[in-house]
This record gives structure tokens, C-alpha cells and sequence, in this order.
């Protein structure tokens, strides 16, 4: 009984006793704290070994930030550059709109003076076929040059046309008026329209020595179709016709 009370106390507190482990008793907090640390310091070890990898292999990402910063302030500059091109592009252009309208109103100005230059050669062309005074004076009064011309808009025609007076008549001149015989056709059936109408018969009152240039227009529906025009010249105070003209415009 004894040897198995003592067998008992030396498997307890012998050799063959089972091991006993001391260990500090540690708060949850301070291990928290210990697996964090680690964490962070293993983190801060992979990105050094990340970038000494990258540099080993090339890349530098210190050179790469730089280049970057190279590269927007070269991507600004030219940005600005092409602000500053598009700014004078479009100085240039509306230059040359400028350029462009001042030849246009140019061109116009020298289609006018030459249209001018070329009434005033005919009118000296036949104004040196008339001076003799003894053929002004076998014609007596006469119309020359009677023109009648389509005008831009429909129905809208213009005249012109030159008198000669007589030299007889060159000291008192010529007093008297213009009138217009205007045939018309339309629907099958003729009209004749005479000009002045009324208001205007101040632009058709003639007043003169020896030579006179008459220009003028007249509207007819833009239906009808213009046959032929008379102009008809009379002296003040007679209604007897003292030269007539007619034309067919084309």
C-alpha cells in the first residue's frame, strides 16, 4: 500500500512528472498593438524591396516623376503656344475678311468708273458726230442712243437716252419734257402704258442747251411682256411731238 502511495508521489513530483510552462499573462490590447507594429514594419519592408526590385530592373520612380512633371509643363507650353497660333489665325483671317470685302467694294468702284468712263466716250463719240452745226441744224432736235435694259428685279426696266438741240437754239436752250409710250402684251391682248405716271413728272421735265443724258426706270407687271417703247420729246407749251424714238428691247 505504501510502495503504491510512493509510486504515485514520484510519478507526481519525479523525473516522469508532467512539465510545467510559466508564462506572462499579457493584455489584449498589447498584442494588438504587436501585430500591428509587425505589420507595418513587414509592409514598409515590401515596399523597399518593391522599389529596390524596380530600380534593379530599370525603373526608377523618383526619374519617372520627373520626366512626368517634363512632360505636362511641355504639354502646357504647348498648349499655350497653340492658344497663341489659334489667336493669330484668327487675326489673320479676319484680316483677310477685311482684305477681301475692300477688293470686292474696290472692284465694284472700278466696274462703276469704267461703266462711267465707257457713257462718257459714247457721249463724246457722238457728240463729235454732231458738231457741225449745219448737220445739228438739218436733224434739228434729236434722240440718240435710246436704250432700254432689264433691270434686276421682275417687271423693272431702265432707259437712257441722249438730246441733241439744235445750235439755232443754243443761246435760250431747250425747254419742254420726255414722255413714254410703252407697249405691252399680255393674256393675247395689247396695252400701252404712257410714262410719266403720276408723281414723277419732275423727272421727265427737260431743260437744256445743246446736248442732254437722260436715265430713268419704269415697273410693269411681271406677267406682261414688254413690247416696245417710244420716247417722245415735246417743247414747253406745244403738244406737238418734236423728236420720237422707239425701241424693242431684246
Amino acid at each position: 500500500m505504501s510502495r503504491l502511495r510512493f509510486s504515485r508521489l514520484a510519478k507526481r513530483f519525479g523525473i516522469a512528472a508532467p512539465r510545467v510552462a510559466v508564462r506572462p499573462q499579457l493584455s489584449w490590447y498589447w498584442r494588438w498593438i504587436g501585430i500591428f507594429v509587425a505589420g507595418a514594419l513587414a509592409l514598409v519592408v515590401a515596399q523597399w524591396v518593391y522599389d529596390a526590385g524596380r530600380r534593379y530592373a530599370g525603373y526608377d520612380r523618383g526619374e519617372i516623376e520627373q520626366d512626368l512633371v517634363r512632360v505636362k509643363a511641355s504639354a502646357e507650353s504647348a498648349r499655350s503656344e497653340l492658344e497663341r497660333l489659334r489667336g493669330a489665325v484668327d487675326a489673320a483671317d479676319s484680316k483677310l475678311a477685311i482684305e477681301h470685302t475692300a477688293q470686292l467694294k474696290l472692284a465694284e468702284q472700278v466696274r462703276g468708273l469704267e461703266k462711267q468712263n465707257a457713257g462718257l466716250r459714247e457721249e463724246l463719240a457722238i457728240f463729235e458726230s454732231m458738231l457741225t452745226s449745219a448737220a445739228r441744224d438739218a436733224r434739228g432736235l434729236a434722240i440718240q442712243r435710246f436704250m432700254v435694259e432689264r433691270d434686276v428685279a421682275p417687271g423693272e426696266y431702265r432707259f437712257r437716252l441722249m438730246l441733241f438741240a439744235p445750235s439755232r437754239r443754243a443761246e435760250r436752250g431747250f425747254e419742254g419734257r420726255l414722255e413714254l409710250l410703252v407697249r405691252l402684251g399680255e393674256g393675247g391682248r395689247s396695252a400701252i402704258m404712257v410714262m410719266p405716271g403720276k408723281g414723277n413728272s419732275a423727272a421727265y421735265q427737260l431743260s437744256f442747251r445743246q446736248f442732254r443724258r437722260i436715265e430713268g426706270s419704269f415697273k410693269i407687271s411681271p406677267s406682261a411682256t414688254l413690247e416696245s417703247v417710244q420716247a417722245r420729246v415735246y417743247e414747253a407749251g406745244s403738244d406737238q411731238v418734236k423728236a420720237t424714238q422707239t425701241v424693242s428691247p431684246g
